[in-house]
């Protein structure tokens, strides 16, 4: 016997559906853009907006534009650290085929988050600090999963990235590479985060938001004869990832 549906509310359910509009339309919007995303009255999203403002869920630009709050940030690193807890056993696993340290980061608006990291037992091992967050440009995970993307959405991305202050990378030189990720199938970060460290890096599918593993060693280690071996049992890990968080 098929059980029935949970029971929805709907107010809820626009409220969210709002939420997720602005975050796919670029972190910012107009209200009457967002109403034209969602199919609903403009009345309707101003309402919404207005509530998720007075919670720190949504912000207002001076020129009218809405983005998302500074409230989200908690529950958005709350959650990181909680999927990246379920998934220890698949990263410890990885990091024992390769000997090398593991490391999960999930993308949000222009960063990489790291929220699960599995430490090598080699007295000489790589160590990124769980909750730090680094620019999506120079980072093995962070270009991992730009190279998922379509180059008008890396560009908005880059684009954002500037406005927030970053330092701005160069674009094109970042699409040259982006490509050749997509066709050897890995990131690479080559001493960009660290002097004498290397990250390679893959996309894992599926996930509750965007996210790539790495391993990290020093570049003595980590050298390109080893990086299809090193990209294929991360691929290995990426897919377990996938299937863990599908089931």
């Amino acid at each position: 016997m098929s059980s029935a549906s949970p029971a929805r509310v709907q107010s809820v359910d626009r409220t969210l559906d709002v939420l997720e509009a602005l975050a796919r339309m670029g972190g910012s919007a107009r209200g009457t853009d967002l109403a034209a995303e969602v199919g609903l009255p403009a009345p309707s999203v101003h309402r919404i907006l207005a509530t998720l403002m007075a919670r720190g869920y949504v912000r207002q630009f001076a020129d009218r534009r809405y983005a998302l709050g500074s409230r989200l940030v908690g529950l958005g690193t709350d959650a990181a650290e909680q999927a990246g807890f379920a998934v220890q056993p698949i990263l410890d696993r990885a990091a024992a085929a390769l000997q090398e340290t593991v490391n999960l980061a999930f993308y949000s608006h222009t960063r990489m988050t790291y929220v699960a990291q599995a430490s090598s037992s080699r007295s000489m091992r790589m160590f990124t600090e769980v909750g730090r967050q680094v620019p999506c440009f120079n980072t093995g995970v962070g270009k991992a999963v730009l190279a998922t993307m379509s180059e008008a959405k890396i560009r908005a991305a880059l684009e954002r990235s500037a406005a927030s202050g970053l330092p701005a990378p160069d674009v094109e030189g970042l699409m040259a590479e982006l490509r050749e990720c997509r066709g050897r199938g890995f990131a690479l970060d080559d001493e960009e985060q660290e002097a004498g460290v290397r990250c390679l890096a893959v996309a894992v599918p599926g996930g509750p938001a965007p996210a790539g593993i790495s391993a990290s060693a020093p570049t003595s280690r980590l050298v390109p004869s080893i990086y299809p071996r090193v990209a294929a049992q991360l691929r290995a890990a990426a897919e377990e990832l996938a299937a863990h968080w599908d089931g």
